[in-house]
């Protein structure tokens, strides 16, 4: 399956992604609690950043736009988009050290959690993403009222995921025993990990929760069109890699390693 410009065709493949990523992600809950293969559930994942990175987070155009003239707006968004994934690739290193902490500390075990929430959460991400992808495609196609409503039900989707994690993920972990301190040489460490990985990542959800504003905000009044919208497309960018990250965490923390604790 190859990108496209043409905006139903765009809309229809968004659709098509977002199934392969759902299926895959029940695909990866069932290996998960079936057989508990961790090279599986590690191909799996890739599997969904690649269609991530490719599909929403449109990785290729990162060859469009850096070449003519310099004062043109093609030229600017090109190296605006560069400057924006170099953000995100310093960004990913954060996320990769609380990763190999968990792996370090935790190796081939993982903390109690509730497996239901974890998937619910998760595919909430899944959803806002998809949601994320359609209000994109919209202004790119001059269409502001698709993107509005698109954006509201991303920011409503986003905002039900951090409430998930946050407001009950998190005492739930805690009535577990799951404590963020080293000093319980039985829980501690678990904890820890859990807390700094699901907080980082909370706290980029949040950031991207302002970000959805101010774009909606922008097109409301009329700031974006077809030909000029890099505020949404740096938005919709930055959101998916919320996604992507999580799409690493939800195995790591909830799937990956022997229950205990």
């Amino acid at each position: 399956m190859s990108h496209t410009q043409d905006k139903s065709s765009a809309l229809a493949q968004g659709v098509v992604i977002f199934v392969y990523l759902a299926l895959l992600t029940a695909l990866e809950y069932f290996v998960a609690v079936t057989f508990d293969a961790v090279s599986i559930l590690v191909v799996i994942a890739v599997i969904k950043l690649a269609l991530v990175m490719y599909y929403y987070m449109h990785i290729y155009k990162l060859n469009e736009g850096a070449e003519g003239d310099q004062h043109s707006y093609e030229y600017k968004t090109g190296t605006m988009r560069l400057g924006l994934w170099l953000f995100l690739l310093s960004d990913a290193f954060v996320f990769a050290g609380l990763l190999t902490t968990r792996i370090n500390l935790l190796g081939l075990t993982r903390p109690h959690l509730n497996q239901l929430l974890g998937l619910g959460v998760t595919s909430v991400l899944l959803l806002s993403s998809f949601f994320m992808n359609r209000g994109e495609t919209a202004m790119a196609h001059g269409d502001k009222k698709g993107f509005m409503n698109n954006t509201i039900i991303t920011f409503v989707l986003g905002l039900g995921f951090l409430f998930g994690v946050v407001l009950v993920e998190w005492p739930l972990a805690a009535k577990e025993g799951l404590v963020a301190s080293f000093g319980d040489p039985a829980n501690g460490p678990m904890g820890a990990v859990f807390y700094m990985m699901t907080g980082m990542h909370a706290f980029h959800v949040l950031t991207g929760l302002i970000f959805l504003a101010v774009v909606w905000n922008n097109a409301r009044k009329g700031v974006y069109s077809a030909e000029k919208h890099w505020g949404v497309e740096a938005a919709a960018v930055y959101w998916h890699f919320v996604d992507l990250v999580w799409i690493i965490f939800y195995p790591a923390l909830y799937l990956i390693g022997k229950l205990i604790g």
